[in-house]
């Protein structure tokens, strides 16, 4: 491409903001991909620049674009929850023949003791310890936090509104909850 991809579909997000959720992680660069190919289909353009004047230009472009960037989206989550329930029915499959996941636990109690060592520096050496470092710790902690949260969203399902997010893309796929 002539152009950098992720930093194109981030200009495009003015046009479909539910782009953004998409653009960070290990799909960033596929669905970067994928925003671009929607609008050079839909304006016919190749350059970058090209694209977003187009949209500007053009307002029934831009609503086909959303509407093409919402099939997407669409696609992506259910990508996302069948990814999970495959991991849900592994962990039951496991159970029901007597094993238990290991792993699991093991990342679960790292990602738990982490937190806990990461607090306690805090607790005990923030004072002696340089601004920079406190940051760092934080942000260290946060993440372990972030693992443990996501940890919790697995095994006891996740927040309401994610389930209801559930139910609706389950109901524009026609079939029953997920």
């Amino acid at each position: 491409m002539a152009f950098p991809l992720i930093t194109t579909a981030f200009g495009l997000a003015e046009f479909a903001p539910m782009i953004v959720k998409w653009l960070g992680g290990n799909q960033a660069q596929d669905v970067a991909v994928q925003v671009i190919d929607i609008a050079k289909k839909i304006t016919g353009c190749n350059d970058a620049n090209d694209l977003t004047n187009s949209f500007k230009e053009n307002p029934s472009a831009v609503i086909e674009f959303q509407k093409a960037v919402l099939e997407m989206d669409k696609d992506l989550e259910m990508a996302a929850l069948q990814d999970r329930q495959n991991a849900r029915n592994r962990d039951i499959a496991l159970a029901q023949v007597g094993h238990k996941n290991v792993r699991a636990d093991i990342m679960v109690v790292s990602a738990a003791m982490g937190l806990v060592m990461c607090l306690a520096s805090l607790a005990f050496y923030s004072e002696a310890l340089p601004g920079e470092a406190v940051g760092i710790i934080s942000t260290v902690a946060g993440i372990f936090g972030a693992c443990l949260k996501d940890a919790y969203a697995f095994e006891f399902g996740s927040s309401r509104g994610s389930k209801e997010k559930d139910v609706a893309v389950a109901a524009l796929l026609g079939r029953g909850a997920v």
